[in-house]
């Protein structure tokens, strides 16, 4: 009796009183469903906005990062499964409201909020209150998302979400079911929702050794990429580092990295990135109109930028993104 349907993902859990979701932070009261974690942040940090990682949106600003407990995918190899295969009973958190999130964002001199390092579609009403307020203050928001998630709560978030930085995991149902325990379509659809609704979408891949790494692989990813949002949309290829239950892999090779990368490129995308190599020139953006590089990164770290508002310092091309 009183079982409760969760809608928000699409796992559709039904909860029996007392039962907690596929993602352990939502639960059936009585017949109602409620958040565990609204309010309360398990992690709260000043992030370099590249971390998220954005490069076209405010470069060399900060933003205000929070996350809680919980998640709605279980990764093999997550980076940060301390926290995102957790109950919040088994964190440590901070009690921040909505409005004490924003006042912290304001007086830390932050230009945009991040729900990041877990998974904020599992903490949505969260993020949803909290980025409302935000727009209030002209506070920019990113989700930073696995994008496993309903299009009806997807749609509401996307009202007031600026940017998305959205992994990708891999190309095929095979590698979600193996890996997440989850399937690639609803992905692919929010991504794509997110992209018609005019959120700025960056794109992250884990290339992981022999499971994501083929040039079949690769190459399949950049094709959908381009061919379903655009070739101006970034595509991260960042560096897989032994973690959880994948500890038995090496880290991907920087050769393996760099031949993604040239792929990526060689199959039409203007902005191709690696990530979690500093030194890598895929970490800096490069003009497709002169190919003369517009901001040079190390790492996080902005060494050089060229950007004119929104456009090329040197030929004025317009360079998608958020600037100003």
């Amino acid at each position: 009796m009183n079982k409760v349907e969760c809608t928000l993902c699409p796992r559709h859990c039904k909860l029996a009183q007392g039962q907690r979701g596929d993602c352990r932070v939502r639960t059936n009261v009585n017949g109602k469903l409620f958040s565990l974690v609204y309010g309360n942040p398990c992690a709260v940090h000043v992030d370099p906005i590249e971390k998220k990682p954005v490069f076209h949106m405010l470069p060399g600003t900060t933003a205000f990062s929070i996350a809680t407990a919980g998640c709605n995918l279980h990764c093999l190899y997550c980076q940060n499964w301390e926290i995102s295969q957790s109950q919040p009973e088994e964190t440590r958190n901070s009690a921040m409201a909505p409005e004490i999130v924003v006042a912290s964002t304001l007086q830390a001199g932050c230009r945009s909020i991040a729900y990041t390092y877990s998974e904020p579609v599992v903490f949505y009403e969260y993020t949803l209150d909290t980025s409302r307020l935000a727009r209030e203050k002209n506070i920019r928001n990113i989700i930073v998302t696995a994008g496993y998630i309903e299009q009806e709560p997807l749609l509401e978030l996307c009202k007031v979400t600026d940017a998305a930085s959205v992994n990708l995991k891999g190309i095929t149902d095979d590698f979600y079911k193996k890996m997440c325990n989850a399937t690639l379509r609803p992905v692919q659809d929010a991504i794509l929702a997110m992209k018609k609704k005019g959120v700025w979408v960056e794109i992250i891949n884990l290339v992981i050794p022999t499971w994501n790494d083929s040039d079949d692989d690769i190459r399949g990813l950049a094709r959908w990429v381009k061919e379903n949002c655009g070739k101006e949309t970034p595509l991260h290829l960042s560096r897989f580092w032994p973690m959880h239950k994948l500890q038995n892999l090496p880290p991907t090779p920087e050769t393996t990295l760099s031949r993604a990368w040239d792929i990526s490129r060689a199959e039409g995308l203007d902005y191709v990135y690696v990530g979690n190599i500093p030194e890598h020139p895929g970490n800096s953006t490069k003009c497709p109109s002169c190919e003369k590089i517009i901001i040079k990164r190390y790492g996080y770290q902005i060494l050089e930028n060229h950007m004119d508002g929104g456009k090329c310092g040197y030929c004025k091309a317009p360079i998608p993104g958020i600037w100003q």
